[in-house]
């Protein structure tokens, strides 16, 4: 019988590739400082503990989903993280979106202990995780990748070993580049529809079947419409964290960010402003305000 595949972090997007592990007949442990995540989770089917470390206890791979990379180098390499665990032939993929860096620094700590770290990042939201349409993105060794196989194939449609460690992170930054601004145009652009007095979801048909055509346009179009922004599939105050990384990133390389600077802009404003929990649609809102057509009370 297979090991247990560990999930830490049980949030929006850890749950719904939790889900699909199930799914896919894999045994689970999980962790997860929210109880109530933590019942969903053994409801759902799998094994709660009470941290990292308990986790991954006869566990050969151990899957991250966590906020930042703040979150990810303490539940690596603090207390009662994934170092201290005695775990044996470990190895961890983490989709959590962050700093390349991170992924090195983290990666070299864990190395110390023999277990073995590839950032795994991953496209998609919410909807996209539950229905197993991510696209991962695997930046370690070659035998990390293969190892991953398995799991890559459970919880995504398709998978892309981009490089050493710290080049999932690099990738999913720049496919965040070209989301964000995705987005941000669609937004735009059907808010100039609507003051144009024009049919909405017609204009958004039109979008979907010309050249202008995204997947900004399928995830946020209809959402953007409704200006429905919850409950989230992916919070706006969660890309904003992704703009600041994708502005350092580019900076640090030297490239500019004209663009993704409009977005990140738009976003704080619209994290300042009420809608931190909203989802990542909600830069419409923002948008929206700012032409004087405002659908949502501030504190609402």
């Amino acid at each position: 019988m297979a090991a247990p595949v560990a999930v830490i972090g049980l949030g929006i997007m850890g749950s719904r590739m939790a889900g699909r592990l199930l799914a896919a007949g894999f045994a689970l442990r999980g962790y997860d400082p929210n109880p109530a995540r933590s019942e969903e989770f053994e409801a759902a089917g799998g094994t709660p503990t009470s941290s990292p470390a308990e986790a991954v206890q006869g566990c050969d791979i151990a899957l991250l989903s966590l906020l930042t990379s703040d979150i990810s180098r303490e539940v690596c390499l603090g207390e009662r993280g994934l170092s201290s665990s005695g775990a044996v032939s470990l190895l961890v993929l983490d989709a959590t979106t962050g700093r390349p860096e991170d992924a090195v620094e983290i990666a070299d700590g864990l190395a110390k202990v023999g277990i073995e770290y590839a950032d795994t990042t991953v496209s998609g939201n919410a909807p996209v995780a539950a229905s197993g349409e991510l696209v991962a993105m695997v930046g370690g060794s070659d035998d990390a990748y293969q190892r991953a196989r398995p799991v890559l194939e459970a919880i995504g449609r398709s998978h892309h070993h981009v490089g050493g460690v710290g080049a999932g992170a690099r990738t999913k930054l720049i496919v965040n580049h070209v989301l964000a601004v995705n987005r941000m145009a669609l937004a735009e652009a059907l808010v100039v529809a609507e003051l144009a007095g024009l049919d909405l979801a017609r204009v958004l048909e039109v979008l979907k079947d010309g050249v202008a055509y995204s997947k900004a346009m399928d995830l946020w179009g209809e959402r953007i419409i409704a200006g429905d922004h919850y409950p989230p599939s992916a919070r706006l105050r969660q890309s904003h964290k992704d703009a600041r990384l994708i502005t350092e990133h580019a900076r640090a390389l030297g490239a500019p960010t004209a663009l993704v600077d409009v977005v990140r802009a738009a976003l704080a404003e619209g994290e300042e402003s009420g809608l931190a929990d909203a989802d990542n649609s909600a830069v419409a809102e923002v948008v929206r305000r700012r032409a004087g057509i405002g659908r949502i009370e501030v504190g609402e």
